[in-house]
């Protein structure tokens, strides 16, 4: 059973190349502060600009180090069945303990195709191997339905689990209705997942977390004192994170000279944002993601001052892991202006 907080890792960078060393200091990070697992190479990792020689050798990475420490899950998904099943077979070879894949983007196939055609094929040849659904229309343009999930769940025992993006909470009750009390939801929208675990009707045991990125004990610790009935403790957590949460897709009003456009910063942009202004492992996001605008960064910047401020323990770990000093980094705004469009 999936149980916990499980990080959606980013995929650090040194200028266009990954950056290894700092994955491994990512990964040393995240163990040190007890998740229950890494997602290696999710959507969150920037998997769709990544080439697979690059990916496979991302996946390779995590599930070696760490192997007997936490769960490692592949991201393995795509809009092409073919390139998914050779993803999920080189991840069970890296040895992987099971495989994330998001619903097939932009082909738009219905959610009886994305059963029969996509899930279904996968789970037929890899049945040792757990497969957990990512379903998130918002990006994807499709969606897996609960009734079809239902049936996966139902004719292949290695599908017990999901991934739940669509922001419905009438969504979620489906599943738990139709797929049963023994059925996995796992939150993936940091801001939902102590409501997700609270809804009787839902009952999530988990998440897959962005925010974890940057403060993988205090999700940790969320999750499990929900789980072991400290709902003071889940709740005064879920607050402290509140300002993170907010910020995993960040919409500013732009001016343009024909007029005002909105602009949406997504995942992982803020992510990688926060983690450079505090001094991780992270470099800038792969093309064609770029930069935050000069209101998108204020935004981000003046959450975690207030995290800082208010809840400094969440952030503790960063300073001490990564040995840096988190309040001059607030403050040095040389630090900050390479992050930001320098115009529009």
């Amino acid at each position: 059973m999936f149980k916990g907080c499980y990080t959606a890792l980013i995929t650090p960078f040194d200028g266009d190349h990954i950056d290894m060393h700092g994955l491994d200091q990512l990964l040393a990070f995240q163990i040190e502060n007890n998740v229950s697992g890494i997602v290696a190479v999710g959507t969150t990792g920037e998997s769709p600009t990544l080439i697979w020689d690059e990916h496979n050798t991302i996946i390779e990475f995590i599930a070696d180090k760490t192997r007997n420490k936490c769960t490692c899950i592949a991201g393995t998904g795509s809009n092409n069945t073919k390139e998914a099943i050779h993803a999920v077979r080189h991840a069970v070879a890296s040895g992987a303990d099971a495989a994330l894949m998001v619903d097939p983007y932009y082909n738009g196939p219905s959610s009886l195709e994305v059963r029969k055609e996509y899930y279904e094929p996968v789970a037929q040849q890899f049945p040792d191997l757990s497969i957990i659904p990512y379903i998130i229309p918002g990006r994807t343009g499709t969606q897996l339905l609960p009734e079809d999930l239902a049936i996966l769940k139902e004719t292949h025992k290695n599908i017990g689990a999901v991934k739940e993006a669509t922001g419905s909470f009438d969504n979620m009750k489906k599943t738990r209705k139709l797929c049963g009390s023994n059925f996995v939801i796992l939150s993936g929208d940091d801001d939902k997942t102590y409501e997700m675990m609270s809804e009787p009707d839902i009952q999530a045991s988990g998440a897959i977390s962005v925010i974890a990125n940057i403060t993988p004990k205090a999700v940790q610790n969320m999750i499990t004192a929900y789980q072991e009935g400290n709902d003071q403790e889940a709740k005064r957590l879920k607050d402290a994170l509140s300002p993170l949460f907010k910020l995993v897709s960040v919409v500013t009003t732009e001016d343009t000279p024909y007029g005002s456009v909105l602009c949406r910063a997504r995942n992982p942009l803020p992510c990688k944002t926060i983690m450079q202004i505090l001094g991780m492992p992270s470099g800038s996001c792969r093309q064609p993601t770029g930069k935050m605008t000069k209101k998108g960064f204020d935004i981000v910047l003046d959450a975690v001052r207030n995290v800082y401020q208010n809840n400094s323990d969440l952030l503790e770990p960063v300073a001490s892991f990564f040995n840096v000093d988190i309040e001059s980094r607030l403050a040095e705004e040389k630090i900050h202006q390479h992050l930001i469009y320098a115009d529009q």
